[in-house]
């Protein structure tokens, strides 16, 4: 994304609505898919992504450049979503059908049955995580921040983010080592 994202943002922020619109354009995809992880389903990433929007928009005036403009709409994506899990104060296991949807449509490395079954598996066994290296791992390894990102999105330090990504790989390592009962 780089320089042009941060120029179409800055246009945006000077009031240009076709920058707004182009900004909307560029992060809508990437915005549903991480709602969509964090959510578990279409209707509510549907409805946080556009509630992200409605906020992004009606903060594009503020937004001082202190952070990259990525960081700035997923910060605002991920403050929705804690809002709206609050309110619904749900943290349900996700089936195993969910996960199944949750693999990338293009081509990638989950190319043979095997693999999918396996990131399957790993995509579960991160649901299992604490909230704060769960939400990390969303972030840094799914939504491909950098751990600066990472940390001003969440509000924490770098420190503590490299901290739950190393804690998380190792628990992984951990469970997905464990015998399956079976």
């Amino acid at each position: 994304m780089g320089d042009d994202v941060e120029q179409i943002c800055r246009r945006a922020r000077e009031g240009d609505m076709a920058a707004a619109s182009e900004l909307v354009t560029r992060f809508y995809q990437r915005i549903f898919a991480f709602l969509y992880r964090l959510s578990g389903n279409n209707e509510d990433a549907q409805d946080l992504t556009q509630k992200t929007f409605a906020k992004v928009w009606a903060s594009l005036g503020s937004f001082s450049g202190r952070s990259s403009c990525s960081t700035w709409v997923h910060g605002i994506g991920y403050h929705v979503y804690v809002d709206w899990r609050r309110k619904r104060n749900e943290l349900e296991a996700r089936s195993e059908e969910w996960w199944e949807t949750c693999v990338d449509e293009g081509p990638g490395p989950f190319q043979n049955a095997v693999e999918r079954e396996l990131a399957g598996q790993l995509y579960a066994l991160v649901e299992q995580l604490e909230p704060g290296s769960r939400e990390a791992v969303h972030l840094h390894y799914y939504q491909g921040l950098s751990l600066q990102e990472t940390a001003e999105v969440l509000g924490i330090a770098t420190s503590t983010v490299k901290y739950r990504l190393r804690e998380a790989v190792t628990g992984l390592k951990a469970k997905a080592a464990e015998p399956k009962n079976g």
